[in-house]
């Protein structure tokens, strides 16, 4: 507990410096807990007798025989004893007046860093102690290394640096540069009259990476299908839009008066939503976060709205092979309720693929249809060529068979 610099005090009608509290070991040696307040020369001798008053109060807290002059001792002194003091002389004209603050020492402050990006990052703090003194703070940072890396411990290359307040004298700074697989060691320092105290904190990129939220959402609706909506949205503008360092996203949706979310991780930067509710409007929101998990998720982007079609689905008529779709006026004189809401999903995909995509297809079938058929083709002759005749018909010789009868051979007898 101490006591705030010197505070003005009003004599001979004048305000001047009078107020010289101290607590502690320093100053002139007052135990804890015992504020001293002295007066100016000007008023008198200083060992002048004069009695101390609360202001506002008529209790006597000092009187003129305590032979302190013009200084005034209030022992363990706590939180309700601030206030305005008076002090008179002994015909009763004011003497001076001062107000007690106390305070405390600083206390090592509360810091946390984020980082947006994979190259800057920022820290803030809070005092986990309010001193109720004048506190400013001192903030630097440096690369940390290995234990014993051939001396480079304290080197130019790993700092400290000051860790730049932005704006001065906010409860922020940020370090600009930084590199993505490092870990660096911040020091914030609260400093107030009684003292200072000093916060280390570790930090590597990889753990306290946090995008920004997902900017420029929308939702529209699909035409023609009254269970679905598009959503599209942009990276944050504070993510530098490398290859190597990308974003993966997940989209949350429910209907209006609704208070369940549902959610999706959609492959890029949009998704069609095909289980909405028809003729509700709804709430979809977004956040981002490292490809390779690194950190941790962004917050959820602000919440865009969007109904599904409210338009009758176009009714489809197979003729001759074309399908042709009845005018909306005819759907709508066949139908003249507008249809109810449904909870199921829309039973219909939309088609997504590539005109190219399916020319590819239709030749990659035919190629593989023609090695169809010569492969069967072929399987038939060779087949025909080997199968063995009936019972009745001629047997043709083998492809081993002599080409001359065994009986026609000289040195043969005939048997």
């Amino acid at each position: 507990m101490g006591v705030t610099e010197p505070l003005p005090a009003l004599g001979a009608r004048d305000e001047q410096q009078l107020l010289r509290a101290e607590q502690g070991p320093g100053g002139r040696g007052y135990s804890p807990g015992v504020c001293l307040f002295s007066l100016p020369p000007g008023l008198g001798p200083p060992r002048a007798p004069v009695s101390w008053f609360r202001d506002g109060e008529t209790r006597l807290l000092q009187g003129p025989d305590s032979g302190l002059g013009h200084e005034l001792v209030l022992a363990r002194a706590e939180s309700t004893d601030e206030g305005t003091y008076i002090c008179r002389t002994l015909d009763g004209a004011l003497g001076g007046m001062v107000t007690l603050q106390l305070g405390y020492p600083p206390a090592r402050p509360v810091v946390s860093c984020q980082a947006a990006d994979y190259e800057n990052f920022s820290c803030t703090w809070s005092p986990s102690q309010v001193s109720g003194l004048p506190t400013r703070y001192l903030t630097s940072y440096r690369k940390k290394t290995v234990p014993g890396a051939d001396g480079q411990r304290m080197s130019s290359s790993t700092g400290p640096w000051p860790c730049p307040q932005d704006p001065p004298g906010a409860a922020r700074c940020v370090v600009h540069g930084a590199e993505f697989w490092s870990q660096y060691r911040i020091n914030v320092t609260e400093v107030n009259p009684l003292g200072a105290s000093t916060r280390l904190l570790d930090v590597s990129l990889q753990s306290i990476l946090r995008p920004d939220p997902p900017q420029g959402l929308r939702v529209e609706s699909v035409p023609g299908y009254p269970r679905r909506l598009r959503a599209s949205w942009m990276y944050p503008a504070s993510w530098p839009r490398q290859p190597h360092f990308l974003l993966k996203f997940r989209l949350q949706y429910r209907p209006a008066q609704h208070p369940a979310w549902s959610m999706v991780e959609p492959a890029g930067l949009e998704e069609v939503i095909t289980d909405a509710v028809a003729g509700l409007p709804h709430a979809v929101r977004v956040s981002a976060r490292d490809f390779l998990d690194a950190g941790t998720w962004s917050a959820w982007s602000p919440e865009a709205w969007g109904t599904p079609s409210t338009g009758p689905l176009p009714k489809e008529i197979p003729v001759g092979g074309q399908q042709l779709a009845q005018p909306e006026e005819e759907l709508q004189a066949d139908s003249p309720a507008p249809p109810r809401p449904s909870l199921l999903p829309d039973p219909r995909p939309l088609d997504h693929r590539d005109p190219l995509e399916q020319v590819a297809v239709l030749a990659s079938l035919g190629i593989f249809s023609f090695l169809g058929l010569v492969a069967g083709a072929l399987a038939l002759g060779l087949w025909l060529r080997l199968r063995p005749e009936g019972k009745d018909g001629p047997r043709k010789p083998g492809f081993l068979a002599p080409m001359i009868p065994v009986d026609k051979l000289p040195g043969v007898p005939n048997l």
